[in-house]
């Protein structure tokens, strides 16, 4: 942790990127000619994410916000921070929750570019260890660009250490970003390798890569590139499809393409600790009446991955995906699984009107959860079902309601569910404390 705190170069809070070592930490160049303290600043740069990202599974990550933010999620929140606002859909360019988000992801982005200057230029790394130590940081910012291109639309892209360059930056267009990253990924497809360098897969490979480049190509519309990505996934050997339900979220599981690690032996996940709540009223979020209602009573999604919870008469159901709250050894917080795979081939064949070969990767996670498999859909029911079921499988993890529905340009079916929503909200507001700094980054999103 202390060559998290080193290497990351201190950003002022006032500040995009800034560039200053302290006097007593170690220099990026030191750091890469030995592979040990280049291997912890990867350590370092994960633990990052897992403590404070776009993908902590506490009120920070997209799991919880972007839940909220649709209709996932309610939110017992009495609070001032910006949590209640962003539930509301009420959020403005003041919001802390939203300003916070936005600095801490360049931070790790100019981490990551620091990772990256660093492989490159070591003389005592071998091809192969600057190759994978290239590849990840590369995976890492791509995958903290694509969340703040879902929820910002046009954002700044920087893949340098310059301070005076990057107090500068314009915004990129999402058609440009998008096509930047499906560049990055590619290269990160070319400098990893599909073994995993811990068997407990708490450090991305290959395959997760690709299955991020997947995501990518359907953004883009680019539907047989996506199977084709998908598809390497799946005919991996790496990875099996997890048949119990009650298997899905253990750290053994061959299912499992990435996972964060605690920080200490023995600790929770986040999200343990974060959902849960007992013998009391929430003071935090439980699971929509909206998405509890979209189960039916023998789907064992229902049982297994979610808790009711009653007090006073009342009853609440929270999310239950994770459950070792002490003495945890079978719980890491999982980031990919194999499941998204099958999603994202389902969608690319739809989108090309393949239906019955689709259909198998759309019934996967239905059997599995009890529920009688499709034996012919198409056009907009296969739609319908294919976001219903997602829905049903990915509540609580890192904002897939919100990014499928606005890729399928469905994010207005959330007004039914929440009175404040209009169509401008697709994308948040711009920090104000980054417009005032920055002039480059104007005009402030429409609406706000």
């Amino acid at each position: 942790m202390l060559l998290y705190l080193g290497l990351l170069l201190p950003v002022a809070c006032e500040k995009l990127v800034e560039t200053d070592y302290p006097a007593n930490q170690i220099g990026t160049v030191q750091v890469f000619e030995d592979l040990k303290t280049a291997n912890a600043t990867l350590g370092g740069l994960y633990a990052g994410l897992r403590d404070q990202s776009v993908l902590s599974g506490t009120y920070y990550g997209t799991g919880s916000l972007l839940g909220a933010y649709t209709d996932d999620l309610d939110s017992y929140y009495n609070d001032q921070n910006g949590l209640m606002d962003i539930y509301q859909n009420q959020q403005q360019e003041t919001n802390t929750i939203i300003t916070s988000l936005w600095k801490t992801a360049y931070q790790q982005i100019y981490y990551a570019n620091s990772t990256i200057y660093g492989a490159e230029h070591s003389t005592a790394l071998s091809g192969a260890d600057k190759s994978r130590i290239k590849g990840e940081a590369l995976l890492v910012r791509s995958l903290i660009y694509f969340y703040l291109q879902q929820l910002f639309d046009d954002i700044p892209y920087t893949s340098s250490l310059d301070y005076e360059h990057n107090r500068r930056l314009s915004k990129t267009g999402a058609v440009a970003l998008l096509e930047q990253l499906e560049v990055d990924l590619t290269e990160a497809v070319a400098q990893l390798t599909d073994e995993y360098r811990d068997p407990e897969r708490i450090y991305p490979n290959r395959k997760v890569a690709q299955l991020l480049l997947a995501r990518i190509h359907l953004l883009r519309g680019e539907w047989p590139l996506a199977e084709q990505m998908a598809g390497t996934v799946l005919q991996s050997p790496l990875y099996q499809f997890q048949p119990d339900i009650n298997k899905v979220f253990l750290k053994s599981g061959k299912h499992i393409l990435w996972q964060l690690k605690p920080e200490k032996e023995g600790d929770a996940t986040e999200e343990a600790m974060f959902y849960h709540f007992a013998s009391s009223a929430p003071n935090s979020y439980v699971l929509s009446q909206d998405l509890v209602n979209t189960f039916g009573g023998e789907d064992l999604r229902k049982q297994a991955w979610m808790a009711e919870v009653t007090f006073n008469s009342d009853t609440w159901y929270r999310p239950y995906k994770y459950k070792n709250r002490s003495n945890n050894s079978t719980e890491y917080s999982v980031v990919f699984r194999l499941e998204e795979a099958f999603f994202i081939m389902a969608e690319a064949l739809a989108k090309q009107n393949r239906f019955d070969e689709a259909l198998p990767y759309l019934n996967a996670t239905r059997e599995r959860a009890g529920l009688t498999a499709f034996t012919s859909l198409s056009g907009d029911d296969f739609t319908r079902e294919l976001l219903a079921e997602k829905r049903r499988e990915f509540f609580t993890e890192f904002g897939h309601r919100f990014i499928d529905l606005k890729r399928w340009g469905r994010l207005g079916e959330l007004s039914a569910a929440k009175p404040n929503w209009e169509g401008y909200k697709s994308r948040w507001p711009l920090p104000q404390s980054e417009l005032l700094l920055n002039s480059n980054l104007y005009p402030q999103s429409s609406g706000y």
